[in-house]
């Protein structure tokens, strides 16, 4: 059987440190992936996932509608929208070059497959720093991005509630209580959205999962992570994990 194709960009950054040792002091660079377990999780699925780190998406994500079409969904994950709006040509040598926030939706409405899951640089983010708000993908998914910094950070956990139809193909095979979560990017629902998971009752019950449709297209929003630190070890080793995200690109690509 063919494998869908899949892009998911994003999930990685650089960190850095200085190292103060009395009189004597360092400074140290490292390299840091957070996709790492959801690749795991689908190496053996029916999707064949490219990854391309925030990094290199700034120069190398598609810039025509034809590239993105190569592949039958595109996930956004902790990657903020600057990242995809200032390609080098603009940024350093002042040239035109396509708006590849509008490109997704173009791509979503006639009949691509767009997901956006949680992080620090997903929806609105840290300090407000991702700047979906009023682009073109906040157009074509099923929530809305607030207008300053969304994460909420939950500390002692808490546990996801279904809260829609919990046979739906994204939550089918899925049973009993979901591990528990650290956080989350706050979201509202836009009519027409299909809630089928949110947060706890003691933070709003919150949207978590969201699925929509945009023209002939499909959208699947995950407001929390897909690995640490919102998403800890114990939901990566719970069955379920590899299950839930394998069924939302199932959904969204059918």
């Amino acid at each position: 059987m063919t494998k869908k194709k899949v892009l998911l960009a994003g999930e990685s950054w650089v960190s850095t440190a200085t190292h103060i040792k009395g009189f004597d002091q360092f400074p140290t660079v490292t390299y840091h992936t957070g996709a790492d377990e959801l690749l795991k999780a689908l190496k053996d699925s029916p999707f064949d996932v490219t990854f391309m780190p925030a990094h290199e998406a700034q120069k190398e994500f598609p810039n025509t509608l034809e590239g993105l079409q190569a592949y039958d969904a595109i996930v956004l994950s902790d990657i903020g929208a600057n990242t995809l709006l200032l390609h080098p040509d603009t940024w350093i040598h002042s040239r035109r070059t396509p708006n590849r926030l509008k490109l997704l939706r173009d791509y979503v409405a006639k009949g691509g497959a767009l997901l956006m899951f949680g992080g620090y640089y997903s929806f609105q983010g840290i300090n407000g720093g991702a700047r979906f708000r009023n682009t073109a993908v906040e157009e074509v998914l099923p929530v809305a991005c607030l207008s300053v910094d969304d994460r909420v950070e939950v500390p002692e956990g808490f546990t996801p509630v279904v809260s829609g139809d919990a046979s739906h193909p994204i939550l089918s095979g899925i049973s009993g209580e979901f591990p528990y979560l650290l956080g989350f990017n706050e979201v509202t629902l836009k009519d027409g959205a299909n809630q089928l998971m949110t947060v706890s009752s003691e933070y709003g019950s919150l949207p978590l999962l969201v699925t929509g449709t945009y023209g002939e297209g499909r959208t699947v929003v995950w407001t929390s992570d897909v690995g640490p630190h919102w998403l800890p070890p114990e939901f990566i080793a719970w069955p379920g994990y590899k299950t839930l995200f394998e069924q939302m690109l199932a959904w969204a690509t059918d």
